[in-house]
């Protein structure tokens, strides 16, 4: 009982933390229009965000992977 009380608590304390700084986990990502875009797909507290990236193999132009941690446009409260 003591472990599944302790799992909720550190669950809701990475909610408050994602709500507060507006960051998102990446959850998923694919590979759109020919290979050249990247579509990542990100938890936030609110929702899910996509985001569209140019991807390239090499890493030249563009991402060869979706970062794990991304800032999203909303944050609840930005200390003003």
């Amino acid at each position: 009982m003591r472990m599944v009380i302790r799992t909720i608590i550190v669950i809701a304390l990475l909610w408050i933390g994602l709500l507060l700084s507006g960051y998102g986990v990446l959850i998923g990502s694919n590979e759109n229009a020919a290979g050249l875009g990247l579509q990542c797909k990100y938890l936030t507290a609110r929702n899910v965000v996509t985001a569209q990236f140019v991807h390239t193999d090499s890493g030249i132009i563009g991402l060869t992977n979706c970062p794990v941690l991304r800032k999203s446009d909303t944050v609840i409260d930005n200390g003003q």
